[in-house]
Formats: C-alpha cells, structure tokens, sequence
C-alpha cells in the first residue's frame, strides 16, 4: 500500500464509514436506549435512582477513559484486531449483566467490562475514518454516526418490547448477541499510510505537544462540560414521563422520536459542515447552544405536544453536534496525531459522563422531581458552548480546515512514497 501524501477523500474509506455506521449503532444506540432498563433495574434491586444511574455513568466513562488504550493499540497494531477485541469484551459484559444479583454486579459487567469494550471499539474506529477524509470529513463522520440516530430509533422500542416478553435479564442475553457483531464492524477497518505520520513521532512526543496545546486544552475543556449534561435524556427521560404520568411503552417511544431527529441533523450538520465557509467550531457551538436550550426547557413542558416538539428540538440539535464535534479535532491536532489526540479527549471528558447521570439522579432524590436535573445539564452545555468561542480562528470567515493545525504539524510533500507490497493485496 502506497504512502500517501493526503487523505483520499473516499475509496475504501466508504466502506470504513459503513464500519462506522454499525459500530456506532452497537455502542451509543444501545447506551441511548439504556433508559428503558433504568426503571426496570431499580424495581428489581429496591435501590435509588442515583445508584443505578452509575451503571450508565460508568460504562460511559470506562468507553472514554479507557479510550487512550484503544488508541494505543490502534497505533501498534492497528485498529482491526483492537475492535474486534473490543467486541467480544463488550458482548461478555452484556453477558454476565443478564445473571446480576446486585448492583455491583451490573457496575462491573455493563460498566466496566462493557465499558472497556466500547473503549477498543469506538475511538479506533473514528480515528480510521478521519484519515481517510480532510474535504468531507464532516459528511463522512456524519453518515457514519447517523447509526447512533437510526438505531435508537429501533432499539428503545425493541428493548421495551424485549423485557416485556423475556424479563430484563433475557433483553440482556440478546442485547450481547448483538453487541458481537462489532466484531464484524472491526473487520472492515484497513489502515492508511500518510506522509505526515514520519514527522509526528512516537505516542509520547504526540502526548508531550497535545499536553502544551493551548487550544486543545480549551476544546478538551468544551467537550468535558458538553458531555457532562449531554446523555442525561437518555437515561432519565423515560423516568421523567413516568412521573408525569406516562405509561412505558409512549415514554420509550419518544425516545424513538429523538432519535430520528438525531439521525435528520446528523446527515445536516455533516452537510453543512462541509459546505459552509468558516471554521466548523463556530457550527458546533450553535448546536450546542441550542442543545442546552433545550434541555432547560424539558422540565417547564407537561403538555404531550409540547414534550414531543421539545423530543424533537433536543434530537435534531444533539445529533448535529456530534459529527462536527469530531471534525474539529483534526482541524487542531492533524491527522497523523488524530488517533492520540481522540484517545485524549475521549480520556478526559469521561469525567463528564462519570458524574453527569449520578448528578442528575441526585438532584431528583433531594427535590423529588427532575426539573433540577434537566436545568443543570441544560447549563453544562451553555457553559460549553462559551469555552468553544475561544479556540483559533472562531470569528474568520476561512476555515480552519485551509490551514496547518496550530503549532503542531509539519507539512509533508506532495508525495506518494511506495512501499513494499505484500501479496495478495491490490493497490489502495
């Protein structure tokens, strides 16, 4: 396989796009569509909402703390064998949940041993997909996170449906034979050689100048307050109708709803981020703004119209951050140091989904509702959405895209470096 000079804007990138796509279904679909279980978890264990709310927080965090290891790994090995672990370690986890007696025993199976699945299969994956696209990276990323949207869609239902004929612990067993086709999903991934990679140097001289980047600091920083109030919906917004006096089935329902809103501004802000002049943090922080609106405003609705337009609002501005929210990071690090620096990120803003449902479960212990809860998260986004408009280039009309990543990467040649070519395997 040929070195190449630039990312090739497409070929076998398609098909890592489609890896992408399903992976990214069996890894936040099934976290989105976790909220079914929550009730279901605290009527069997005879526990409160915020300890149950750490069986989601911990799985989030392990998939982003554990996210630098995955990375890692990708580096030495490459990313196939590393996904395809993470999806054997992920379907276990499913496994061993479905024969919890406390729990504990849910902290670790789903959370940590689920957990450290999704960390070898997520960040890997679109740290592939980055460098095979610069042009349409935001479309690429956002195709491939539309499997997010369309499997919440199916999954919230399908789940409901589940443990309504099987018991929760027979949903578990299927939702483990699901998550092996990650397996399938890391089989599909092929590295690519770039000429920039021989001028970034090994993992620590990349973790060396990540760590004295100023603007990446100030994104890292964004991404970990955006996380914290970000996935709160899915995991008490089944509660929340239920409070209001909905009965299961509508309440999962609308999480349908969103998450075909998440899928319509996942493929827009991919779009768009592509195609309108500027940098693609200045759309990010749109989203996010409008995100955290939202959010704030889910406590004060009690009609059902309203709680579905509001289901919608929340959908469509959430999904359209997420692929942007990744296209903006090689626009600071580079491609050759994307795999380090996603590890990174993801690392660190796992403290955000560490403590972001526990929060949100504690807030609805002390005042009885989750009013509080939804306007805390709703003012983690905002406050986000603030740090964003510090980072390079937010207030020009050029994209950052047009330029080399701030201090960082070395231009290669225009250069294509032939390599020996093993048998058996065509030209890239």
């Amino acid at each position: 396989m040929a070195r190449r000079a630039e990312p090739p804007d497409g070929g076998w990138g398609w098909m890592v796009v489609l890896s992408a796509f399903f992976q990214s279904a069996l890894v936040f679909g099934v976290l989105r569509s976790f909220g079914v279980f929550f009730v279901e978890f605290v009527a069997a264990f005879e526990e409160q909402a915020a300890r149950v709310s750490w069986i989601a927080s911990i799985g989030i965090a392990v998939q982003q703390f554990g996210s630098p290891i995955g990375s890692a790994l990708s580096t030495k090995l490459g990313p196939r064998p590393v996904v395809m672990t993470g999806g054997i370690l992920a379907a276990l986890g499913m496994l061993l949940a479905s024969f919890a007696t406390s729990l504990t025993h849910l902290y670790l199976s789903i959370g940590l041993l689920s957990g450290s699945g999704w960390a070898l299969t997520f960040t890997p994956t679109l740290a592939c997909l980055s460098r095979y696209f610069s042009r349409r990276r935001s479309l690429a990323m956002g195709l491939a996170l539309t499997g997010v949207g369309l499997s919440s869609f199916a999954f919230a239902p399908l789940f409901q449906w589940l443990i309504s004929k099987y018991a929760w612990r027979g949903a578990l067993l299927l939702v483990s034979a699901l998550s092996l086709h990650l397996m399938a999903c890391g089989a599909l991934l092929r590295p690519l050689s770039l000429t920039e990679d021989t001028s970034v140097g090994g993992p620590g001289a990349q973790l060396t100048s990540l760590l004295h980047h100023g603007p990446f600091l100030r994104y890292t920083v964004a991404l970990t307050l955006i996380n914290t109030g970000y996935f709160i919906p899915y995991v008490h917004l089944v509660a929340h109708l239920q409070d209001l006096g909905w009965d299961p089935l509508p309440a999962a329902f609308l999480l349908s709803v969103a998450a075909i809103s998440d899928l319509v501004g996942r493929v827009a802000s991919g779009w768009l981020g592509d195609a309108v002049p500027g940098p693609v943090a200045r759309l990010l922080m749109l989203w996010t703004t409008l995100t955290g609106v939202s959010l704030a405003l889910f406590p004060v609705a009690q009609a059902p119209t309203t709680l579905v337009v509001l289901a919608v609002a929340y959908g469509f501005t959430s999904g359209a951050l997420t692929p942007v929210a990744f296209s903006v990071l090689p626009e600071l690090v580079g491609t050759a140091r994307i795999y380090c620096g996603l590890g990174l990120v993801q690392m660190i803003e796992s403290i955000g989904g560490l403590l972001g449902a526990p929060l949100s479960g504690y807030l609805r212990d002390v005042t009885g509702n989750y009013m509080a809860s939804f306007m805390v998260a709703g003012a983690f986004l905002l406050a986000g959405s603030g740090v964003l408009i510090t980072l390079p280039h937010f207030f020009s009309c050029i994209s950052a895209s047009t330029s080399k990543p701030q201090d960082l990467v070395i231009e290669a040649p225009e250069t294509k470096i032939p390599l020996p070519k093993e048998e058996g395997l065509g030209e890239d």
